[in-house]
């Protein structure tokens, strides 16, 4: 899953960056509000994390642009401030959830996947899929009742994948819930992964769809 932090203190986004990639998240992270802004327009983020007090445009002006252009992507709060009035302005603007300064990251990631569970209308963390069972919350993955060990951006894509069974996701989509800016990807990269998830569960699990992605199709009752 691709996250955007929007964080201005240098060691508070550098704290969260850590310990949130530590969760298998691809964190983008900038600290300016024009720039978050422009990404959130042009780029395809699964969740966004936004400070308020930012330069150049406060995080408040950057959500309610955002919502202007209606831009849907979650979007979790993180701010100073703690007033009933400022946490309500907040929330009418379009936030999703609002967390207050100081905060633990055990609370955040909590709020993160609550919040991911909502978007993708899932009450429950664990997800189901024929003899393949994923729990996201502990980066567990389960196939005929046994432990299958995946690294973690195996884990990321077939999350992605098997959270939107039916759903055929292009190799650029992919690539960027993969991976965060800088980082440097290989050609064959993806298939790579790809061919490692079908040995370790089964062939037919992920169905490649020539020219422009892949997919893992529904069940009966899914």
């Amino acid at each position: 899953m691709r996250i955007l932090l929007v964080e201005d203190d240098q060691s508070l986004g550098d704290g969260m960056c850590v310990a949130l990639r530590r969760e298998g998240f691809v964190i983008d992270w900038l600290s300016d509000g024009v720039q978050a802004l422009q990404a959130i327009e042009q780029e395809a983020f699964d969740l966004i994390i936004l400070d308020l007090g930012l330069p150049r445009m406060d995080g408040m002006t950057v959500l309610a642009k955002a919502r202007e252009k209606a831009i849907d992507t979650p979007v979790l709060v993180l701010t100073a401030r703690d007033s009933l009035e400022d946490r309500v302005s907040g929330l009418d603007a379009g936030a999703d959830d609002y967390v207050v300064k100081p905060f633990d990251i055990v609370e955040i990631k909590a709020r993160i996947r609550a919040l991911v569970r909502r978007a993708k209308g899932r009450s429950i963390s664990t997800i189901t899929h024929g003899d393949v069972e994923l729990h996201p919350d502990s980066m567990q993955v389960l196939y005929q009742g046994r432990d299958v060990s995946l690294t973690r951006r195996e884990f990321v894509l077939l999350n992605e994948l098997i959270s939107r069974p039916g759903h055929v996701f292009t190799r650029d989509a992919i690539i960027q819930s993969l991976y965060g800016w800088g980082e440097e990807v290989e050609s064959n990269t993806l298939e790579v992964h790809i061919h490692h998830l079908r040995k370790k569960f089964y062939p037919g699990l992920i169905r490649t769809i020539r020219g422009i992605g892949y997919v893992i199709e529904k069940q009966v009752g899914e």
